[in-house]
Parts: structure tokens; C-alpha cells; sequence
């Protein structure tokens, strides 16, 4: 099964530039280990929600408004795909991402597959 892992960074981007060179070094690593490790299929990092777009169609027409959809404390940063045999798997994954650690939260969300 695939697991979507949403990287949402709450207070993680404080922490992370409160952190000294060498430190977002170790945590910068961390993320590409995981990038690398088995089943993980692809992944990214997202620019910052305020350069977001959000689109709606009304009435047939196309409306953009800027920004994110809603406001949040915990915007979403970026994402892991994650092929795993059984949500333990991907749990054990998501515990793995700095941003989980540092003030931010990972959701996990099972992929439906067509």
C-alpha cells in the first residue's frame, strides 16, 4: 500500500533557524537519508503557503485567490510517498522526519490506488 506522509511544520521552522549551522546540517541529512531509504518513491520539500495559489471554479468560472486555502498554524511543508506493507511501516517512517520532533506533525494518509 501507499502512504501520502504530509509534513506539516507548525513551530519546526523556528526551531529549525534557531538551530546553528552544523545542527540544520544534521537535520538536512536526516531528510535525505529518508529520501533514500526503501519504499520511499519520491518526496519534496514546498515553498512557504503564502506563495501558494488557490483555485475554485463558480459558476463556471475559474476564481485564484493567494495563499493557502485556510489559515493554519501547522501549513503544510512538503511530503514523503511511502510504499509500505501495513501503516506501522509508514508510521515508523513519519516518527523518522525532523519535523516531527521539532514542534511540527506528519500525517499519514493511505493513497488510494487505481
Amino acid at each position: 500500500m501507499k502512504y501520502m506522509l504530509l509534513i506539516h511544520g507548525g513551530g519546526a521552522r523556528d526551531e529549525f533557524d534557531s538551530l546553528s549551522e552544523d545542527e540544520q546540517k544534521a537535520i538536512f541529512g536526516e531528510y535525505m537519508a529518508i529520501s533514500q531509504a526503501a519504499g520511499v518513491l519520491g518526496g519534496d520539500q514546498l515553498q512557504p503557503a503564502d506563495t501558494a495559489t488557490t483555485v475554485r471554479v463558480e459558476d463556471g468560472n475559474t476564481l485564484t485567490t493567494d495563499g493557502p486555502f485556510v489559515a493554519t498554524k501547522e501549513a503544510l511543508g512538503g511530503y514523503y510517498l511511502f510504499e509500505a506493507d501495513d501503516l506501522d511501516a509508514a508510521i515508523e517512517l513519519a516518527a523518522r522526519i525532523p519535523a516531527s520532533r521539532m514542534g511540527g506533525a506528519v500525517e499519514v494518509r493511505p493513497v488510494v490506488e487505481r
